[in-house]
């Protein structure tokens, strides 16, 4: 029987939703699942068969010390998705790798921590004159922590905002805001080893405010969506131009893919997860046991 231990933080014990579901899978397929802390030293990773990540959610904070953690655990045992992917999805200039391979990106610039945040910010602004509204976001960042969204006539307080990403050490990344978003939602359309499982549509989380704190946040809203069939190509597209980013010959165990449309409709990539993103089980009556399915096909596992 394969052992598999699904990986999670310390600090995130008990919040992520696809667990319970997921354990309860693995039981019905006889995988022996048991879950884990990436961040607890006591752990033998050696012990499973495959560290399956699912709730890291810390390592935003810590990314060094999570690659580092990582690239341990993958010489100790099969990580998925596997390290190069990590290393590769866990900073959004990803998708600026995606973009130059034909993707339909959300307009993206990066800013780097040696730059002027104003001067860059205006070039920005000058490049998308059409853009009522923007969004400043640090590059590595998850659950829309540090990010905000600004009306042009915030330009100072998205330059602090910059600058205090940079003064970190931080990159950043600015996108114009699609205001379809706030009537549409998003759609995240979710695939196990290639292929399509179910989609789920989110709310718009960030909303307008003028303090430029990054926690104007509404609370998720979720329900079960059907995509359409231009959503459903552009998420092949970005799985295809990923694979061939990395260099991949497999599918990837999981991946789930985030698009919004812009002012003409038209599908675009806001994000590719394919390190620890939610799968949203509960919202699919049986996703949680055709990922599992899969897993267990790549784990060649057998009762």
């Amino acid at each position: 029987m394969s052992k598999i231990a699904l990986v999670t933080a310390i600090a995130a014990t008990g919040t992520d939703t696809d667990m319970v579901p997921l354990i309860e899978a693995c039981a019905r397929a006889g995988l022996a699942a048991e879950v884990r802390a990436w961040d607890d030293p006591s752990v033998a990773w050696t012990r499973y068969d495959a560290a399956l990540l699912r709730s890291p959610w810390d390592y935003t904070e810590r990314l060094p010390e999570f690659l580092a953690w990582c690239e341990r655990v993958a010489a100790q045992s099969r990580l998925l998705n596997p390290l190069p992917v990590v290393r590769w999805n866990t900073d959004k200039h990803y998708l600026a790798d995606l973009a130059a391979r034909g993707v339909a990106v959300v307009p993206s610039a990066f800013v780097e921590p040696e730059a002027e945040p104003l001067p860059a910010l205006q070039a920005f602004l000058a490049e998308h004159a059409g853009a009522a509204e923007f969004v400043v976001k640090p590059t590595v960042s998850a659950g829309s922590r540090d990010t905000q969204r600004y009306a042009r006539s915030q330009e100072f307080a998205a330059a602090n905002h910059i600058a205090r990403l940079l003064d970190a050490g931080r990159s950043v990344l600015l996108q114009p805001y699609l205001a379809s978003v706030d009537r549409d939602g998003e759609t995240a359309l979710l695939y196990f080893d290639g292929d399509y499982s179910h989609a789920i549509r989110k709310g718009a989380l960030l909303r307008p405010d003028d303090s430029g704190n990054g926690t104007a946040l509404v609370p998720e809203q979720i329900v079960a969506r059907e995509p359409g069939q231009d959503e459903h190509a552009l998420a092949q597209a970005v799985l295809a131009a990923a694979r061939d980013a990395l260099k991949l010959e497999a599918p990837l165990a999981y991946a789930r893919v985030d698009l919004i449309r812009d002012a003409d409709g038209t599908p675009r990539l806001l994000e590719l997860e394919l390190c620890e993103p939610s799968l949203f089980f509960p919202y699919a009556d049986g996703s949680a046991d055709r990922f599992v399915a899969r897993l267990r096909e790549r784990l060649g596992a057998t009762n």
